[in-house]
């Protein structure tokens, strides 16, 4: 059985014949039974039989246009009577040839062909036109759903489109999901998640922008001397076992990890803190066992001073510290600055200088963009189901600068809660700078 779309009807006597043309449509070549003109019909023999079939098959590989305009040029030949004797031999219908005849005179004509206008036709009237005080209604329940007060009891329910659909229904009009949606998309509605882009309002913009002036000359001065500048933070803390780890990577078979992420199934919590050398580009980080304190974190700046820093800054007395304005290296922690002091300055004898970057300015820190997110492209989508797998992971950890990572474990026991007196931190060596004074401190040893 022939589609309908490829019949097309030959009139042949009284009455309509279906003609298939699926070959005509696809390209095969034409069966020699598909000629109705009356000389193939009752001459099988005649000597325009091969004409014929040849014009079928050149029809065959030519598109609607192209087809048209041949029939229409052989009808013109022909002359009279010839639109009913193409429409025979190819069986294209004659209203398709009588079509291409007007293009063809059109075409030689103005040099083009002409385009077609199509008429606006009538259909079904929009929504909107239908129920006119629809949108209002609509823009109404969208609006609604943030109202309300926090403290209060009720809150309005995320309005999906069925819900919406429903609530219409309620108020008298009748419409179906998709029509509900094709309305919210006309109305340039759609669901969408948030996008940060708002900065958070800070109290003294202008003292922030003197602090990241600050911190770049102070950069510039340390490192046109040639003394070590590092900046130091504090990575997100991660579960070792088989967990899943974010990200994807190539393998056979995805691994397969513990379904939920609970502490009480991990082997243990690593706490990472990193030391970025800035003038090296070079990373160190411990792996923390314990808790993230003001006391690991001078520990883990004092183990990179004894394994790489006095090593490749032999002679020096002073060292810039660039970090963020929280945590347990934040600007103002007593015990950072008073375990700066005796756990550092004073055993190693160097003037430290620490700058702290403004709050919520922590992505600008260099130990974020260039330490850190490194570490999380080389794990991703990797179960961290040991400390040695992780700190391998840390290790192997490059980039086409050239940064290098070092890594090791810390196994010690730093408790939460230590106590530590403003009476002990006005006893420390400590000078504050002129600019941004509670961001910018120097802390010599102790005389």
């Amino acid at each position: 059985m022939v589609p309908r779309a490829f019949a097309v009807g030959v009139r042949t006597g009284p009455g309509l014949v279906r003609q298939p043309l699926l070959s005509l449509c696809v390209g095969a070549m034409p069966n020699s039974e598909q000629c109705r003109c009356p000389r193939c019909v009752s001459e099988p023999d005649h000597p325009d039989k091969q004409h014929h079939r040849e014009m079928r098959a050149f029809l065959a590989t030519l598109n609607q246009q192209q087809r048209r305009l041949f029939a229409a040029i052989e009808a013109n030949r022909v002359g009279r009577g010839g639109v009913k004797e193409v429409a025979m031999i190819t069986g294209l219908c004659t209203q398709t040839i009588a079509f291409g005849q007007r293009q063809l005179a059109a075409l030689l004509r103005d040099g083009e062909l002409p385009k077609k206008n199509r008429e606006v036709v009538g259909g079904r009237p929009l929504t909107e036109r239908k129920y006119p005080a629809i949108a209002a209604a609509l823009e109404e329940m969208l609006s609604d759903e943030v109202a309300g007060s926090p403290e209060g009891t009720q809150r309005w329910v995320r309005s999906s489109v069925a819900k919406l659909t429903s609530r219409l229904k309620e108020r008298g009009f009748h419409l179906s999901h998709d029509t509900v949606w094709k309305m919210l998309k006309r109305m340039n509605f759609s669901l969408r998640t948030h996008v940060r882009k708002r900065r958070g309002l800070s109290p003294d913009p202008e003292r922030r922008d003197e602090q990241f002036r600050y911190i770049a000359s102070e950069r510039r001065a340390f490192c046109q001397a040639g003394l070590p500048v590092i900046s130091v933070d504090t990575k997100k803390k991660e579960l070792i076992g088989n967990f899943r780890n974010p990200g994807k990577a190539w393998c056979r078979r995805p691994r397969e990890v513990n379904e939920h992420d609970y502490a009480s199934q991990a082997e243990c919590l690593a706490v990472p803190f990193g030391t970025y050398d800035v003038m090296k580009n070079r990373g160190y980080v411990v792996v923390g066992m314990s808790h993230n304190t003001s006391e690991f974190a001078v520990s883990s700046i004092s183990r990179w001073w004894q394994d790489e820093g006095r090593i490749g800054y032999p002679g020096v007395s002073e060292l810039l510290i660039l970090a963020d304005g929280g945590g347990g290296n934040g600007s103002r922690s007593k015990s950072w600055r008073w375990n700066l002091q005796e756990k550092f300055c004073n055993r190693y004898g160097l003037a430290v200088t620490v700058c702290h970057y403004p709050p919520g300015c922590s992505k600008w820190n260099p130990v974020e963009h260039r330490l850190f997110s490194q570490i999380t492209n080389n794990w991703s989508g990797q179960p961290l189901r040991s400390l040695g797998v992780m700190l391998g992971y840390i290790r192997g950890t490059t980039t086409t600068t050239g940064l290098t990572v070092e890594a090791v474990l810390d196994e010690g026991i730093y408790p939460k809660g230590q106590k530590v007196t403003w009476r002990d931190v006005d006893a420390l060596n400590l000078t504050t700078h002129e600019t941004c004074s509670e961001w910018n401190y120097t802390i010599r040893p102790a005389t």
